[in-house]
């Protein structure tokens, strides 16, 4: 309900096409269909997940209104304060991103769901804002690859199990992943200079690319030192 009330809003102001709505629906039901399957039964779902999944709704309405901001109002000089809306509601999820693991450390609700349900949706706000920009024309089909490179990394898994292997906390991973956000945010600005937003966006491409593949070799040597211990 409140995925669709806001939906409803964001349309009322962007006025998208059709195809807005059926992103939120598609988007909406393959979320819930992966918290109903993966959240186990008869256990209460916690505070600090039901803050990452009021999050979620704001980042699926605002996923699914990118692709189409090209077409919208936005593209006319006039309606520049609709796309500075659009990036403040865009930092509303960023802040709650920070939100939700504190509220799990204070109540000591911290699970292995809720780790990967706030990664998951940090992935899929990336690639929507990917799609902004793209839309837009801040940059090139190019900066897709900052959004998808995560999903890339779940098909290598499939290929390569040792991938699969978890990861240990890393600050460089979750800095990348705020400057990804921030990055994307300030290219979509009706004020940021061209020159600026695509170079900014290629410093977080090759940044994204360092973190990967620091995480990549990790996971190898671990895999290596795993066979060659008795």
């Amino acid at each position: 309900l409140l995925l669709l009330v806001t939906a409803l809003l964001l349309a009322g102001i962007f006025q998208p096409g059709p195809g807005f709505y059926a992103m939120v629906t598609i988007l909406g039901l393959f979320t819930g269909f992966c918290v109903d399957r993966y959240w186990p039964a008869r256990r209460d779902f916690g505070w600090a997940n039901r803050v990452t999944l009021a999050r979620g709704v704001l980042v699926i309405a605002l996923v699914s209104l990118a692709p189409f901001l090209g077409d919208s109002m936005l593209i006319a000089s006039s309606a520049g304060n609709s796309l500075w809306l659009y990036v403040s509601l865009c930092v509303i999820p960023l802040i709650l991103d920070g939100v939700d693991g504190k509220v799990a450390r204070a109540t000591g609700t911290e699970t292995g769901f809720g780790a990967r349900f706030d990664m998951e949706l940090d992935a899929l706000f990336i690639l929507g804002l990917c799609l902004a920009v793209a839309a837009l024309e801040r940059a090139g089909i190019w900066v897709l690859a900052l959004g998808l490179m995560r999903y890339g990394f779940v098909i290598a898994g499939g290929i390569w199990p040792f991938i699969n292997q978890p990861l240990p906390d890393s600050f460089r991973r979750k800095t990348v992943c705020v400057w990804q956000l921030v990055t994307l945010m300030v290219a979509l600005l009706p004020v940021t200079p061209f020159a600026l937003a695509f170079w900014s966006l290629v410093l977080a491409l090759a940044l994204l690319c360092y973190s990967f593949g620091t995480d990549l070799r990790w996971l190898y040597q671990a895999n290596a030192n795993k066979r060659r211990t008795p």
